[in-house]
């Protein structure tokens, strides 16, 4: 699923970890020294390494990404974390910035993206390209509209679509992806994009919508779990002329869009395969105001 450099890239920092005879964490005994490893390649060859510790022991952690830099050149950024919790979750901990630039970049169309350890981007950048282009396909935008964007993540739909309209307002909750989107915004000298981070059902209220101005559009692309119930309700009560719903659970999505059933028709949905040889798929829908 992942082109090379990633199975030498994997390969060698496992040979270092033996070679330094490290430990490897065993969840059941809660031991161990080597936690995980997440792994970013970009198109523009850019590759983020963050490597996750489950014991905080300098010396042995200093050794080993040492090695790691020598023999790995290519590596555009490193981080590390120290990860002594029961679950694997790291979004959480601080991000500990080792070597290289604290961020890679990725290019989808007109649009440059600088991705820190904490942003969320799509794993596969050629069909996310597909995906943000069925989006302002299915948006069909003018320039005059007023676009909100759901769980912008770090703004990537709404820095794509921002040329075709007048302003677009993202909403996200993770605050560190925030501010990616606003560095973003400034590194494409976009200026008609603002953003807030918050949970969108306590972020998207009738006060918020008075102040920015009720959608021409809404775009949302929620987590695997769907919409807040509360984010559908004040969708209902909001009645943007049109949704343009991304999901990456079509059962979640199925269950919102039957939720708004009574106030919308849904006009298409186009598949995405993102997730080439899984089970998985996005999808797209558009929804049109009864």
């Amino acid at each position: 699923l992942q082109p090379e450099p990633s199975n030498r890239l994997r390969n060698t920092v496992r040979r270092i970890a033996d070679e330094q005879g490290l430990s490897f964490f065993d969840m059941r005994a809660n031991t161990g020294l080597m936690r995980h490893i997440l792994l970013r390649i970009t198109t523009l060859g850019q590759v983020m390494l963050v490597v996750s510790f489950h014991e905080d022991d300098p010396p042995k952690i200093k050794a080993f990404l040492d090695a790691v830099i020598a023999e790995l050149p290519e590596i555009t950024s490193l981080f590390y974390c120290i990860n002594p919790k029961l679950n694997d979750y790291v979004l959480d901990l601080d991000m500990i910035h080792y070597h290289g630039q604290p961020f890679i970049e990725e290019q989808l169309g007109h649009v440059r993206f600088r991705i820190g350890p904490k942003s969320f981007f799509q794993t596969n950048s050629y069909q996310a390209k597909v995906l943000y282009d069925r989006v302002v396909d299915f948006a069909q935008l003018k320039g005059t509209e007023n676009v909100y964007d759901l769980y912008t993540g770090i703004g990537s739909i709404a820095l794509y679509v921002a040329r075709s309209a007048r302003q677009v307002v993202g909403i996200e909750e993770v605050p560190e992806a925030i501010e990616d989107a606003r560095m973003n915004a400034a590194l494409n000298g976009i200026e008609n994009c603002v953003f807030y981070a918050g949970d969108v059902r306590q972020v998207l209220t009738p006060e918020f919508a008075r102040k920015h101005g009720k959608p021409d559009l809404l775009i949302t692309d929620p987590p695997r779990a769907g919409m807040h119930a509360d984010v559908v309700d004040m969708l209902r009560r909001l009645q943007p002329p049109r949704i343009v719903y991304v999901s990456c659970n079509p059962a979640t999505q199925a269950r919102d869009l039957h939720l708004l059933s009574d106030f919308y028709e849904v006009l298409k949905v186009q598949p995405v395969d993102m997730f080439p040889h899984t089970h998985h798929v996005e999808t797209v829908a558009l929804l049109q105001l009864l």
